[in-house]
């Protein structure tokens, strides 16, 4: 009877062309990766709550098993990915624009993490400068994307990748020439993200010789 009751429910929930929603929302990807979740809090979680960063699905699946411990990372925009990147490696600097902002994030950050305020300009992008070590990694996820990978480079380690977020954009499309003018390959990771229900784009930039083995 139940059997039978529930094969009707699916057929009327087909008929309505609902089923796939339904599905989704029962057991997917979606569901176990925490866009539900994500989708109805307005904040980039995983299923339980846990930060997570605000980039496609297939990046942060292919980054997070690379990581290791004695990474630095440097972020220009900060957010629930400053958390998330924190326990994966040695310390986390990050430049943040929103002075209220930057006063919300930082109360959640463990010890091994930094928000600096900066107002947008010339002090913004060159942020990354001012703790004088290089990064193995730097994400650019923040305001003026194209002059902060150009400025950045210089302050990779020698395996260092940048990170470029919603690369997709038309806007940020000169940066392909000028990283492959510098001898950096990329890889793009395209897919749907946290909240947002449209397909989108985080791309690596590296040299042969990486710290992602890439």
């Amino acid at each position: 009877m139940i059997k039978a009751l529930k094969k009707q429910v699916w057929q009327w929930l087909n008929a309505l062309n609902l089923g796939g929603s339904v599905q989704l929302y029962l057991e997917s990807e979606l569901k176990n990766n925490g866009w539900f979740r994500s989708y109805h809090t307005k904040r980039s979680v995983y299923a339980a709550g846990n930060p997570l960063p605000w980039c496609t699905y297939p990046f942060i699946a292919f980054i997070q098993p690379r990581l290791k411990k004695h990474f630095n990372v440097f972020e220009y925009g900060s957010g629930n990915s400053t958390r998330w990147y924190s326990a994966h490696v040695q310390s986390v600097q990050v430049v943040e624009h929103d002075e209220a902002w930057v006063k919300e994030v930082a109360r959640q950050l463990p010890a091994n993490a930094n928000v600096t305020y900066r107002a947008l300009g010339d002090t913004y992008v060159s942020a990354v400068q001012m703790s004088g070590k290089k990064y193995e990694i730097i994400v650019v996820d923040g305001r003026k994307r194209v002059e902060c990978m150009r400025f950045s480079v210089d302050f990779l380690t020698p395996d260092g990748v940048l990170i470029l977020d919603n690369s997709e954009r038309e806007s940020y499309a000169e940066v392909k020439g000028f990283m492959g003018a510098l001898e950096f390959r990329w890889v793009d990771f395209y897919g749907m993200a946290p909240i947002v229900s449209h397909l989108t784009c985080t791309t690596i930039f590296y040299r042969d010789t990486n710290c992602l083995g890439i």
